[in-house]
């Protein structure tokens, strides 16, 4: 049986866009009010943060990307690194001189960061000029929590796992004109005994399916021509709907709808990644040929310890099953390097797995413990500098591979979507299906358009080609 959620509409916060646009428009300090959001991390902080830009828009207002003339400021922030939680505190304290400059500037922060107890606590201690903080649940609230912030003064913090409700038709402002995010799940149920996720954004909540497939159809007819569907585990999808459908049917469905774009999607979770999905993306018309498999380390003891579910087999059955179904199908993965207790020899067991699957990138970690979560707890005996070792060994290895990869590219002539112009004058920088960068001479008008390219060149990383006849 499905578990219980309540989908709602996001009709009630309507009234309080209305009356913050009126406050808002005497408050300002020029002719109308400026926001600067600024967003930490993944993904779906990113799609948040839109639909934060999409309240604000109703608001009546604009953006900058200096926080001196805002009116407005927002840190949307991160919580899966230690590096990550340590800069926005650094951030949030240079704020201090421009509050005291203006003193009628709200700032606030929002993102999974402010669903841990110890960031808000020292936060409401140590830094007294933010005025707003909520977390992931509270962003369908976020137009009454701004209007409680800018008219009553003091404080406002609304924090608190809500993992039952799924709020539809928050109004979405996206940065991109061509390229364009859509989540279709949150939270996750897989608690991975080094990651903080479950622990900030709650338990797995399915999108509606119809609901999902009509963004997208809005999204093609918008014009988009890369639409990468979001959520933390995207496998498991539909597995809490009354109406059961899975993550592959749902790829299939939008896959049918008619136009010229690519779909991509993360991130994906070996444990639920399916054969049926493979043979979906193999038979597909618009589904990228890239996937994003996240094996984390090669040793089934550190695996079971980090609780992810799959052993070396099945991670790898399902690798060469996508190898067999899609032609010149692009592997990338994350990997976590000096995870509690983990051995040389365990490491050299994630380098064997990496020269076995000859992945086109890795994202590659070195572990870094998280307040609250089941690792930060275990004995870790290898110090920093021994994983910094093993760490510099594993790049060595992948960029081999890389380059090799690149080379074999060479001559041929690939599909792309320009993406805008690269640091050189006169190129551009493009994207094929695999996930692939490939930089050329071209005129900016072929930004955001398909175009043919063929590869001169290679590099490590990135291709080097020339517009095809």
């Amino acid at each position: 049986m499905a578990d219980t959620f309540e989908y709602k509409r996001f009709s009630d916060e309507n009234n309080y866009i209305k009356l913050c646009a009126e406050v808002m428009a005497v408050r300002a300090r020029g002719d109308k009010p400026m926001a600067c959001i600024r967003t930490y991390g993944c993904q779906q902080n990113v799609a948040d943060s839109e639909k934060i830009k999409g309240m604000l828009s109703g608001m009546g207002f604009g953006f900058t990307e200096e926080a001196e003339d805002a009116d407005f400021i927002l840190f949307n922030t991160c919580a899966v690194r230690e590096h990550a939680e340590d800069r926005v505190f650094g951030n949030v304290g240079a704020l201090k001189n421009i509050k005291r400059r203006h003193p009628s500037v709200t700032i606030g922060l929002c993102g999974c960061m402010m669903e841990q107890k110890h960031v808000t606590e020292r936060l409401y201690k140590s830094f007294p000029f933010v005025n707003l903080v909520f977390g992931t649940h509270s962003l369908h609230h976020f137009p009454e929590l701004f209007y409680n912030t800018i008219t009553y003064g003091g404080r406002v913090y609304e924090t608190g796992v809500d993992d039952k409700t799924v709020v539809e038709g928050i109004p979405t402002r996206r940065d991109g004109e061509f390229k364009g995010w859509l989540p279709i799940m949150y939270g996750c149920n897989n608690f991975c005994t080094y990651c903080i996720v479950p622990y900030t954004r709650g338990r797995e909540r399915s999108r509606k399916f119809e609901d999902v497939i009509n963004e997208a159809r809005q999204m093609i007819e918008s014009g988009y021509k890369e639409i990468t569907l979001l959520g933390q585990n995207v496998n498991s999808y539909g597995k809490n709907l009354e109406e059961k459908h899975t993550f592959a049917e749902l790829l299939s469905k939008i896959d049918k709808i008619d136009g010229d774009y690519i779909l991509r999607f993360m991130t994906s979770h070996p444990k639920d990644c399916s054969k049926e999905l493979i043979d979906v993306i193999a038979s597909s018309r618009h589904i990228s040929t890239h996937l994003h498999l996240p094996f984390q380390s090669g040793s089934d003891r550190v695996l079971k310890a980090m609780n992810r579910s799959y052993n070396r087999e099945k991670y790898l059955d399902i690798i060469n099953y996508a190898k067999e179904k899609i032609p010149n199908v692009s592997l990338t993965s994350d990997v976590i390097v000096g995870f509690p207790g983990e051995t040389y020899e365990e490491f050299l067991e994630t380098v064997s797995l990496v020269k076995e699957v000859e992945f086109t990138s890795l994202f590659t970690f070195i572990y870094s413990p998280r307040e609250g979560t089941p690792a930060a707890k275990m004995d870790d005996p290898f110090t920093a500098e021994e994983k910094s070792k093993w760490f510099s060994e594993l790049l060595k290895v992948q960029e081999e591979i890389a380059a090799k990869r690149c080379a074999s590219m060479v001559g041929q002539t690939v599909r792309v979507l320009v993406e805008g112009a690269a640091s050189k004058e006169g190129v551009l920088t493009s994207r094929t299906s695999g996930n692939i960068i490939v930089d050329f001479e071209g005129d900016d008008s072929l930004i955001g358009k398909f175009v043919n390219v063929e590869v001169t060149q290679a590099r490590n990383w990135i291709l080097k080609g020339k517009l095809a006849d």
